[in-house]
């Protein structure tokens, strides 16, 4: 049986990752695999490859044949000139690390959002529309005598 290290296509259209894996030669591309020995994602940056080099290097003293691909991702990883992605910072760092930018307080012991401050009572406000307005009536009420009794002078004048 002539075995072979060769990458299995998984993953979407466009969107394609590969195992690395040995399988029989005659086996289709994606078919049944004797053992699954590595990962590759060329499509992150840097391309993520993660190959368990012991059971490569069993494979191939006994006998297995890489591919041409395969036997380029093993070489790197061998030479170890493999990139590696930063680790992201989490979001719980990138929040404190905001917070202590504002300057704010961080309390780390209190959970769920901050309360938030009372509006003023809409009652206030309408009883002080209502006085003005009051205040307002009284004035005209006020007025209209003052200008009734000049209507009357000035027609018993005339």
């Amino acid at each position: 049986m002539a075995v072979k290290i060769r990458l299995k296509r998984m993953g979407k259209i466009r969107a394609p990752f590969y195992r690395v894996v040995v399988m029989d030669s005659r086996t289709k591309r994606d078919g049944r695999a004797i053992e699954e020995i590595g990962k590759y994602h060329p499509t992150e940056q840097p391309s993520l490859i993660e190959i368990d080099i012991e059971r490569a290097h069993y494979w191939l003293s006994q006998g297995a044949q890489p591919t041409e691909a395969v036997a380029a991702l093993i070489k790197i990883v061998d030479e170890g000139k493999l990139q590696t992605k930063e680790a992201k910072t989490s979001k719980k760092d990138l929040y404190e690390a905001a917070i202590a930018a504002a300057g704010g307080k961080n309390d780390a012991g209190t959970d769920g959002p901050t309360p938030r401050k009372k509006a003023a009572k809409k009652s206030e406000p309408k009883a002080d529309a209502k006085a003005d307005k009051a205040d307002d009536k009284a004035d005209d009420k006020a007025e209209a005598p003052a200008e009734a009794a000049a209507d009357d002078t000035a027609k018993a004048e005339a």
